[in-house]
């Protein structure tokens, strides 16, 4: 008699999107899902039982993907699959050890990131938070001349950190909006990028990068490189109406240091859509200043942007559960 092929089993962090729900809810032959349906970050001990015996993981960038939650999932497990662009918080040497793939969603998310932080860069420049205030709170008075002026970015130079897809789609935005010049910063040059963004665009070191920039957008990956990069060192560096904008991951500002500089007035007006906690505690100083707007990590949070990621997660983990190669792996 054949022997019975062992079911798999693929472990999911959190309900996905509607149609890539669907998908899962259907299932999947050979495959036992065990999901996280609660609409909060499933807690680490729970986590730590959940994995026990999976073939695959996928997870957010809220689920930390280290040397004791691989030990607890045992030495079957084949792929991890990420909804998300960067890995940070996955132990790459560690998957890497013990063979186990790594699956990101590239791409998809370029367009729905690039126009959150036009978004914030808009929202901090003509200081967004202040006029809404003004509003709610009756600061609203008769028209002014000099009332709550902002800048326009007619003639700027804008600075951006990280000329990558993110990048390229954000330089190609602001253009629009008359940019002089842009100026980039990141591990080499790339004329491919410069030629597709058009006009003045330069690749300079970050000195020049900090002194001469209007605006700065910070959209490069966090690593031991760049963590901390933005720190009260850098930030006494702008320009003092600098504009400055981060929608990649907190962990690359200093977020003590751009409260000392925000409370120094060293700086004109911020824009983050990402921290450090996430989510930012109620009482942290910034949200106490007046110039700063913070948003809850929604880069990317559009319905088709997170249907795209979704979905490639799941072809990500079915290819590594199958012993296929990733269709999106960390290290293409």
């Amino acid at each position: 008699m054949a022997q019975l092929q062992q079911r798999q089993r693929l472990v999911v962090t959190r309900t996905l999107p509607q149609a890539s729900q669907a998908r899962l809810d259907k299932g999947f032959e050979g495959i036992d899902i065990i999901q996280w349906k609660e609409d909060r970050t499933i807690p680490r001990p729970e986590f730590l039982k959940m994995v026990k015996g999976a073939d695959g993981i996928l997870c957010l960038l809220t689920e930390k993907i280290d040397a004791e939650l691989l030990d607890a999932a045992g030495p079957q497990l084949k792929v991890v699959s990420t909804m998300s662009v960067g890995f940070d918080h996955v132990n790459v040497p560690e998957l890497e050890s013990r063979k186990i793939a790594l699956g990101i969603t590239p791409g998809v998310l370029t367009e729905a990131t690039a126009d959150t932080t036009l978004l914030l860069v808009l929202s901090a420049a003509r200081r967004i938070r202040e006029s809404m205030d003004a509003v709610i709170n009756g600061g609203w008075a008769e028209w002014s001349p000099t009332w709550l002026l902002g800048t326009q970015f007619t003639e700027k130079t804008v600075g951006i950190v990280g000329l990558g897809r993110i990048g390229v789609a954000v330089a190609k935005r602001l253009k629009a909006f008359g940019v002089q010049k842009f100026l980039y910063q990141g591990t080499r040059r790339k004329e491919g990028s410069e030629q597709e963004i058009g006009g003045e665009v330069e690749f300079v070191d970050m000195e020049r990068l900090l002194k001469e920039s209007d605006v700065i957008c910070v959209c490069c990956a966090l690593n031991d490189k760049t963590k901390n990069m933005f720190d009260y060192n850098a930030f006494s560096k702008m320009k003092k109406n600098v504009v400055f904008v981060n929608t990649a991951r907190g962990g690359i500002v200093d977020q003590d240091g751009l409260i000392r500089a925000l409370r120094e007035g060293k700086i004109g007006s911020v824009g983050l859509d990402v921290t450090v906690p996430e989510p930012l505690p109620q009482d942290s100083e910034l949200l106490k200043f007046p110039n700063c707007i913070v948003l809850p990590h929604i880069g990317s949070a559009t319905l088709e942007t997170r249907t795209a990621m979704s979905e490639i997660a799941i072809n990500n983990v079915l290819s590594g559960i199958k012993g296929d190669r990733l269709p999106f792996p960390h290290d293409a």
